[in-house]
């Protein structure tokens, strides 16, 4: 991985900088405040660039007195991160076309911004309706609202979702999330560097490997660090088992959702198939405990890995064949959700969301990382858009995760799993990995004494549930439950 490089951006030059990068194809993929000077309180701006395999760039801006100008007219999916940046750290941005709050509730007021340094924030709430919008026909009573949530059937996470309908068609679509955002970046700060491993893991449970791997690599671009070889093979194949599971889960969901009980209780099946062999590897069916700053903590137990993996990929292909030939499952899958190529790369859509609408976009290929610059990574990508392109990109890369990890059991070198990852004070890194959702970046900053200043998630639900609503405009009431599905969105990742 090489570091990005930084520049320096004059507030009066960012919209014109912005102009050129989209201009040219590059995507501005998050933005966030954090404040170097603690004592002076004085904050900065941190833009994250890139485009495909070209090196990343991350421009450094120091707001001026009267505020920053928007971005999101040029960059639409900078929307969430100027209004999070606004809610948490109290900045001023000119002109945001979404100038409500995000992550602060209706009726939610923080006696200082949570994330200024020094700050005990406390929050007073009094409930108070969404802010939605004035619709043409609501008045005379042609269209209905139903507020469905924030709590949910079954054990999915809090939100609340807003439907104006008429008849069974969705006129406006509003979610309103972060019902339980735990600031989870705010507890990195004072941290010691190395128990931000074991918090990282903890973000978004279904994504421990890429997330401790995401947020290793930042401290070892801070460190210098060169991580050995055969750590760096072992860390493929922990993601690849993620991402394995993770897959069979959307399917095995994605069925239910569409009333497929027999491929919902074969998807589940295969899920628990592959958690039992994450379990007896790793001790853990989450993986958690094994990535650590430098590389492993200790050697999982290969024995026997290649034997599982062997049954449980012939099951595969047999329960994809299914999903891919029930008639029943696929008529409301085509042309349900469809997300078109360029609001995908507008709105910032991520992982197989994006990938389903014909962006070649992976960093395992384009920013390769850990030992995937030495395999051949295939990219699966869909043209359609819609919740059928997304399941049928999911199937191709768990075909593929398989092989991928059977390539890198094949390649193990011999040698240490970990090298010393020693922080200088003052250092900061960004490290990044293709979770099962899509690109999660880590950015970390090391104050003076060595401890975590900063820790910026930039999460890839975040992103794909920006993204989302888009879809459900003008879709119908029958099909939203499948659509949602077909994201493979998870809240606690969004919210953090």
């Amino acid at each position: 991985m090489s570091a990005p490089q930084l520049e320096d951006v004059a507030v009066a030059d960012l919209q014109r900088r912005c102009e050129n990068a989209v201009g040219a194809g590059e995507r501005l993929q998050m933005l966030y405040a954090w404040f170097p000077d603690r004592e002076a309180g004085t904050p900065e701006l941190r833009y994250l660039i890139h485009r495909g395999t070209q090196a990343m760039r991350i421009w450094r801006c120091r707001p001026g007195p009267e505020g920053t100008p928007s971005l999101a007219a040029i960059a639409p999916l900078l929307s969430w991160y100027e209004r999070e940046v606004t809610d948490l750290c109290g900045l001023h941005f000119e002109n945001l076309p979404e100038p409500r709050p995000l992550v602060l509730l209706p009726g939610a007021q923080a006696s200082v911004p949570p994330l200024l340094p020094g700050s005990r924030a406390t929050v007073r709430y009094t409930p108070a309706p969404p802010p939605l919008p004035e619709i043409a026909g609501r008045t005379s009573g042609e269209v209905q609202i139903l507020p469905f949530g924030p709590v949910r059937a079954d054990v999915v996470e809090s939100a609340q979702f807003d439907f104006y309908y008429l008849g069974e068609a969705i006129v406006h679509y509003h979610p309103q999330l972060f019902f339980k955002h735990r600031g989870m970046e705010l507890r990195f700060e004072g941290l010691a560097p190395e128990l931000g491993a074991v918090l990282a893991e903890r973000v978004s449970g279904v994504g421990s490997v890429a997330h401790a791997l995401a947020y290793c690599q930042a401290l070892e671009s801070a460190a210098g660090c060169a991580v050995p070889a055969r750590a760096r093979w072992l860390r493929v194949l922990l993601a690849e088992l993620e991402r394995l599971y993770n897959h069979l889960h959307y399917l095995g969901h994605l069925c239910h959702a569409t009333t497929l009980k027999v491929g919902e209780a074969e998807g589940k099946y295969l899920e628990e198939l592959a958690k039992q062999i994450n379990g007896r590897a790793t001790g853990n069916r989450l993986l958690r405990g094994l990535i650590a700053p430098g590389g492993l903590r200790r050697m999982p137990r290969l024995a026997g890995l290649l034997d599982a993996l062997g049954p449980l990929d012939a099951e595969l292909g047999a329960y994809a064949e299914m999903l891919e030939s029930t008639s029943s499952h696929l008529d409301r899958l085509i042309t349900t959700g469809v997300l078109s190529r360029k609001l995908a790369f507008d709105q910032g859509a991520t992982g197989p969301v994006e990938r389903a609408s014909g962006l070649e976009r992976d960093l395992r290929q384009d920013q390769p990382y850990a030992a995937y610059p030495q395999l051949p990574v295939e990219i699966a990508v869909r043209q359609a858009g819609d919740a059928h392109a997304r399941q049928q990109v999911r199937i191709a890369e768990i075909h593929r995760s398989v092989r991928l990890i059977e390539r890198a059991l094949e390649s193990l070198p011999d040698g240490p799993i970990r090298s010393v990852c020693e922080v200088a004070p003052g250092a900061e890194g960004i490290g990044w990995c293709e979770s099962p959702r899509g690109s999660l970046y880590y950015s970390v900053h090391v104050d003076g004494r060595g401890r975590l200043a900063r820790v910026k998630i930039k999460s890839p639900s975040f992103s794909n549930w920006r993204v989302f609503a888009f879809t459900v405009h003008e879709s119908n009431m029958m099909d939203y439950a499948i659509n949602e599905a077909s994201f493979g969105l998870t809240i606690a990742g969004c919210d953090r």
